[in-house]
């Protein structure tokens, strides 16, 4: 893995380091780890069912508006930068609204902000915002976070990128391979930082499908 993208947020959870040299003797003398993938199934931006696979991090909600805004903004002052501004410019006029999620067949129905499904631990360049995701486990990490305010954002904010934020009275952890999230309104989603649809959407668990390099 040589990471050339914006956040660096999937590396992050295998310690490989940003440095192509450094990388590049890990992908020569790391040990191979065997990781789960995701598989997502969602409404496509013409109207059809589109399917894509992702490695880190999918969501539903506010941060599937992030990665749009993310990404049609300029990356020169980096990826933590980047995201961070995102945040806050897409969240000063965001609604939250009413969203169904079943985990594994657990459901939970609420004003909510964002569904964040976890394989790895870290998105929008750098917030931990699933410390203890173990990418080969065979479970998603799901956070739900709930009806935020602006206020609850920056109160907490800082606490994601040292991955301190939970336990939180707004947000609730749930495990599980298949996740189905629908709202009234068709929610954007974002899969590893592209922003390919909205919901109804439906993610499952695909055990130890990618072989990765990482430090020995």
């Amino acid at each position: 893995m040589l990471a050339r993208g914006t956040g660096w947020d999937f590396v992050r959870t295998y310690a490989i380091p940003h440095r192509v040299e450094d990388a590049v003797r890990v992908a020569l003398s790391g040990r191979t780890r065997s990781i789960d993938l995701g598989r997502a199934t969602y409404r496509s931006s013409g109207g059809e069912t589109g399917s894509s696979y992702f490695a880190n991090i999918a969501s539903v909600g506010m941060s599937g508006a992030i990665a749009q805004r993310a990404n049609v903004s300029t990356k020169a002052l980096g990826g933590k930068v980047s995201y961070l501004w995102a945040t806050l410019a897409v969240f000063a006029g965001w609604q939250n609204t009413e969203v169904r999620v079943s985990v594994d067949g657990e459901t939970r129905i609420g004003r909510m902000n964002d569904v964040v499904v976890a394989n790895g631990r870290f998105f929008g360049g750098g917030m931990m915002m699933c410390p203890d995701a173990e990418p080969d486990d065979g479970l998603f990490d799901v956070v739900l976070i709930g009806d935020l305010t602006k206020r609850d954002l920056l109160l907490t904010l800082p606490k994601i990128y040292r991955g301190k934020h939970l336990p939180h009275p707004k947000a609730e952890v749930l495990r599980g391979s298949v996740v189905t999230v629908d709202a009234e309104a068709h929610l954007p989603i974002q899969l590893d930082g592209e922003q390919p649809g909205t919901t109804p959407v439906r993610f499952e668990v695909v055990p130890r499908a990618l072989r990765v390099r990482v430090p020995a």
